[in-house]
């Protein structure tokens, strides 16, 4: 899924043309919800195990799934079932299982909150970048999740992905007429918003939330160049033109 304006010329300097932003836990909650959803998972499971255990199954279960479910509540919710099953050694019975079916329609229901000062900072960024949503997840989740946000048609382009690495943000900026060296992205994962931008060679702007999943955990030299790390998405706009005014 994607849009966007085509039909433009650029040049190859590296001043920020392009700005790229995450949406969960950037532009709206989300990590919170799964955590909260996890808590319940480990009270539908304490019969069997203590919550520490149910966790740290439940996140060994997700990484041996994420290459066939990807990224996303439905794989989340796969993965705590299966989990379920492994700790109570088949004694969970329909009820339990039709309990933590419910805690992923949950998620998949829960309504979009925005954080705080992501409208009017999109809007002052736009009047200088043009901007693209990228995102991982679920297609058909993330999709609603952009269509009830309210502000999906501030972005000239709407990319829903499987992974960000350094192959998908050279293709998008490549699609877009630019080149990764004009390309700075804003997120709240360093794994997967900063280090393989800057790796192509863009610039990166880290939002850290207050929870972040395990399997985004990854940190970044606060020196290394082309890189900003700041306190609330408000100070996106000043971080960005830094940035652009030092390439």
């Amino acid at each position: 899924m994607h849009q966007g304006r085509v039909g433009h010329a650029y040049n190859q300097t590296m001043e920020i043309e392009i700005v790229g932003v995450d949406a969960d836990d950037t532009l709206w909650h989300s990590e919170g919800h799964f955590h909260e959803t996890e808590n319940r998972f480990c009270e539908i499971l304490a019969p069997w195990a203590e919550a520490e255990r149910v966790s740290s199954s439940l996140l060994e279960t997700e990484r041996r799934n994420l290459s066939r479910f990807g990224y996303g509540v439905k794989g989340f919710t796969l993965s705590m079932i299966e989990s379920a099953i492994e700790l109570s050694a088949f004694r969970i019975d329909a009820r339990g299982i039709e309990a933590i079916i419910e805690l992923g329609k949950g998620l998949l229901d829960h309504p979009v909150e925005l954080i705080d000062g992501v409208e009017e900072t999109l809007a002052t960024l736009a009047a200088d970048y043009r901007l693209v949503l990228v995102t991982k997840g679920d297609l058909f989740h993330q999709e609603s999740k952009v269509a009830a946000s309210g502000i999906a048609d501030i972005f000239e382009r709407i990319e829903i992905v499987a992974e960000k690495d350094v192959a998908t943000y050279s293709r998008i900026t490549s699609e877009m007429s630019s080149a990764p060296t004009r390309f700075c992205m804003i997120g709240n994962s360093v794994k997967s918003d900063i280090a393989p931008v800057l790796e192509a060679g863009g610039a990166g702007v880290h939002i850290p939330y207050h929870l972040t999943w395990a399997m985004e955990r990854a940190d970044v030299a606060a020196d290394r160049p082309r890189f900003a790390r700041i306190e609330t998405i408000r100070d996106a706009p000043q971080a960005v033109a830094l940035l652009s005014d030092q390439a």
